[in-house]
């Protein structure tokens, strides 16, 4: 997915309504929740949870929500039984479809995914079935209206910090990392003062497949609609050509 086409995504996602931002804070609360549990409630001490936090406020999560989720995960620590749990396959027209779920219940959550493969006419596959089609990637995306930096000073900014890849969009700014640098590029971006629209170790298509029959993008969307109102899934990836 390219930089530009990433960036309408964010700012579609950021401008729907109520009960949407509600399923993103949704899933936020559990990576807190999670990245407390495996390192401690201190973010000076915990790369991943300082990651999970900067998603938060690419998301406009309030601080004082952040702050809470972090204290009740701390207080809560032998509670927290949730697990990443992923699962790959095959939408109309053979369209790749990976879904990231946090759950405490594996079986409830593959229910859900499986029906909602099933009722968007795609399947679920084995492990590894689809994911060979993409490159897990640290992926930084920066609206250029509220960047001050100049785009060379940013790249170098980006490159020296450990980057391996910088585009220039339109409207956007994309940087990509090796995931185990992802952490040490976000913070160099952080401490420059840089705004991100969106950062997250993410997965991107080598190859894009495009549908232009109207009942494969109907079924295709249907799946797609019933994963993002499952508050146990995190993120769902595919090939599909925006």
């Amino acid at each position: 997915m390219s930089g530009h086409s990433k960036f309408a995504n964010i700012k579609h996602k950021k401008e729907k309504n109520d009960a949407a931002k509600g399923k993103i804070f949704t899933i936020i609360g559990r990576e807190i929740a999670v990245a407390v549990k495996e390192g401690g409630s201190d973010p000076a001490n915990n790369s991943r949870l300082r990651d999970v936090i900067a998603k938060a406020k690419a998301n406009n999560m309030p601080n004082d929500t952040i702050d809470r989720g972090i204290k009740k995960a701390a207080g809560e620590m032998g509670n927290v039984n949730y697990e990443y749990v992923t699962y790959e396959g095959y939408g109309p027209s053979g369209i790749a479809i990976i879904v990231e779920a946090l759950t405490d219940n594996k079986n409830r959550t593959f229910s859900n995914v499986r029906n909602a493969f099933t009722k968007g006419s795609g399947t679920i596959g084995t492990q590894g079935c689809v994911s060979y089609m993409f490159d897990k990637k640290g992926q930084i995306i920066i609206d250029r209206e509220e960047c001050e930096m100049d785009a060379d000073d940013l790249m170098m900014t980006a490159l020296d910090a450990g980057a391996e890849d910088f585009a220039e969009e339109e409207d956007s700014f994309e940087i990509l990392t090796d995931p185990d640098d992802f952490s040490t590029v976000r913070q160099a971006l952080e401490d420059q003062g840089i705004p991100m629209a969106s950062a997250e170790v993410t997965m991107i298509p080598q190859t894009y497949v495009a549908l232009t029959d109207e009942t494969d993008i109907r079924q295709l969307n249907r799946t797609l609609d019933l994963l993002d109102d499952d508050d146990d899934v995190q993120a769902v990836y595919t090939n599909l050509e925006e």
